[in-house]
């Protein structure tokens, strides 16, 4: 008990002063959580000294994950998705599908070359975690640059969607790949049966915690109260997820229940239900920054930086997935938008908004770590090793993709674009092109610009 609250200690006090530094290189703070962890995990510094400091936080893990679904819920209301219209629900399920796809064929093939590097369950997964997007990353980008236009228009309502349609998708692949690592005989029941069940009783179970979070609003009228209602709504969604999860170890069931499906139902169907939701939410939003800093930081730890040296070739499967995620997203996109007819700056520069990845995703990948255990602990390893090395470089170099891909669709007005030399071009009425060739905005500006940004969404909050 002394290491666990030493180790929150810690990892909070570390955190903290990563944003810091985070701000000065005008880099997202998961990138800093997830090196915090790197450094003080057990295959850190913990590796060196013997001692976890981290040993039996998983429950922190598991909570974050709650509030994580729980949160796209709330994004999910009928009445926005009416005004998305068809071309943004047909570019999301195209981008979405095509990056499974294009995993998927990929790491099969080194599977085929190299199954002793690749196992096919680990490929199935990683397809279906390619789904996933980073919505804080990309809407930062978004707001800091004050993005209109089009591309922005039809950017935001795609990536609300995507992480819906990715946890579909992963609850399906997840069931697959475990029924084939088990060595479970692999028939209709397995494939197909067992994980749209999981998925039926997930969303099935998560409207009926919803409908009840959605009846506490009558009864209690104080934000406290309404507060703890929130909690308890994420709480008991989880907790029937684990009674569902023990049955399946105990034979009693076939199938279990998906964590972040079951919260993310339970969400739309109370931000559906009640209009005072998004207020019940700012609550919520008060405390849960602390869990989800742990939760990056808990993730970056089981990074197992060993297997680079014991797998050195598992770099390759790393590249593969990046390399091959970016052209699903991207030529998705460009489909989806070709079939809907959507404007031309839209087919091309919206797929590269897309690469940013992050909490959604180490979410899933958690999922698999805690799912893989015993002898299947090292494919578990392996999944969330690759999508950790992902996200750190898709979080160093998607907002940079973002913010040229909107640049070069016209939407982001040249005094926007930051640096001293940008402005005065500007007020001296040199042509956006020529601003857009300018060099990149220095680290010192970007930090200033995070800073404003930082202040002005506090601000709005209060």
């Amino acid at each position: 008990m002394v290491n666990s609250l030493l180790g929150i200690a810690i990892a909070l006090i570390l955190g903290l002063l990563v944003t810091r530094l985070m701000k000065l290189i005008g880099l997202p703070n998961v990138t800093g959580y997830l090196i915090v962890g790197l450094i003080i995990g057990p295959y850190g510094l913990g590796k060196l000294v013997g001692i976890n400091l981290f040993d039996g936080l998983k429950i922190i893990s598991t909570v974050a994950l709650g509030f994580i679904g729980f949160s796209i819920g709330v994004e999910f209301k009928l009445s926005h998705i009416k005004e998305i219209g068809k071309s943004a629900i047909t570019i999301t399920f195209c981008q979405a599908l095509a990056a499974t796809l294009c995993v998927d064929i990929a790491l099969l093939v080194i599977h085929w070359i190299a199954p002793s590097v690749m196992s096919a369950s680990e490929a199935i997964i990683m397809g279906a975690i390619a789904t996933a997007t980073a919505p804080a990353a990309t809407l930062m980008v978004v707001r800091q640059y004050k993005a209109k236009g089009v591309v922005t228009g039809t950017l935001l309502p795609v990536v609300a969607l995507d992480d819906a349609v990715g946890l579909i998708v992963f609850a399906i692949s997840s069931s697959i790949a475990f029924s084939m690592a088990s060595g479970a005989k692999l028939d209709a029941l397995s494939i197909v049966v067992w994980p749209l069940l999981e998925i039926i009783c997930s969303l099935v179970i998560g409207a009926a915690i919803g409908a009840l979070l959605s009846v506490v609003p009558r009864f209690f009228k104080s934000r406290d109260n309404r507060t703890i209602a929130t909690i308890i709504a994420v709480a008991l969604s989880l907790g029937v997820c684990q009674l569902f999860e023990y049955m399946q170890d105990e034979g009693i069931l076939p199938f279990a229940l998906s964590d972040l499906l079951v919260c993310m139902m339970a969400g739309a169907t109370f931000v559906n239900l009640r209009k005072e939701a998004p207020q019940m939410m700012e609550g919520t939003d008060r405390w849960t920054p602390v869990v989800l800093m742990l939760f990056f930081i808990l993730s970056g730890a089981e990074l197992d930086v060993m297997m680079f040296f014991e797998k050195p070739i598992i770099i390759v499967c790393i590249l593969v997935y990046i390399v091959f995620r970016c052209v699903g997203k991207y030529f998705g996109t460009m489909l989806g938008a070709t079939v809907t007819k959507s404007d031309k700056n839209v087919r091309n520069y919206l797929g590269i908004t897309l690469f940013p990845q992050a909490g959604v995703a180490i979410g899933m990948a958690t999922m698999c770590a805690k799912k893989f255990t015993g002898d299947l602990q090292e494919v578990g390893q392996s999944i969330v090793t690759i999508t950790m090395c992902a996200v750190l470089i898709y979080e160093l170099v998607g907002p940079v993709l973002t913010k040229w891909a909107l640049g070069r669709a016209g939407e982001i007005a040249p005094e926007n674009l930051g640096g001293k030399r940008r402005k005065k071009a500007v007020a001296e009425g040199v042509s956006a092109e020529t601003v857009e060739a300018l060099p990149e905005t220095t680290t010192e500006e970007i930090s200033e610009v995070n800073v404003e940004a930082s202040d002005t969404s506090s601000e709005n909050k209060e």
